[in-house]
């Protein structure tokens, strides 16, 4: 009789040991995947939720997060305008989900879908935008050009043929951008 119950209680302790060792794993498992995420995988995870994104010199953006780029979010702010986020200028991200993407999994052409990509298309559109800078300061116009670190924003009135009248012309280094949203 006393032999079963010393056997018992060694399974017993092989068995709490076991499972802590278990615990232990995991645990080291669950710290080492998160080591891994950065805010894009993160945000990719969240895609169609509503957050708020507080951003450097901008103030918060609320809305909901339409698209994830290698540098940048896309965020559907409340009255219809759309936000382009450059991650740098982001300071936290208040709404994402619990779920994230997989880091990596996004691929080589997703990697390559940075800052300028985006600009690129809202010039290619010749849409008006507003860009406020990371002082404060906003400038209005549309996106002539965008190069590897810088937008040109050309301040000339929308509504005026491109010929004509004289616009001024600012060149806005990546750095210093907080928040393109579209219209004026």
């Amino acid at each position: 009789m006393r032999w079963d119950d010393l056997f018992r209680d060694l399974e017993a302790q092989l068995a709490a040991a076991e499972a802590e060792e278990l615990d232990a794993e995991v645990a080291d498992r669950t710290r080492r995947e998160s080591a891994r995420l950065g805010l894009v995988d993160r945000a990719r995870g969240a895609v169609g939720s509503r957050i708020t994104a507080q951003v450097r010199g901008a103030g918060p953006v609320r809305g909901v997060l339409l698209e994830v780029g290698s540098q940048w979010l896309l965020v559907g702010e409340d009255g219809g305008r759309e936000a382009v986020l450059p991650l740098p200028a982001v300071l936290s991200v208040a709404g994402l989900t619990a779920w994230s993407g997989v880091p990596g999994a996004a691929g080589q052409v997703f990697d390559r879908l940075g800052l300028g990509s985006a600009l690129r298309g809202i010039a290619r559109d010749r849409a008006p935008v507003s860009v406020q800078l990371l002082d404060g300061s906003t400038v209005s116009g549309t996106i002539d050009r965008v190069g590897a670190d810088f937008l040109e924003l050309s301040t000339r009135d929308v509504a005026e043929p491109v010929r004509t009248g004289r616009p001024v012309v600012r060149t806005v280094p990546f750095a210093a951008v907080a928040v393109v949203r579209s219209g004026p």
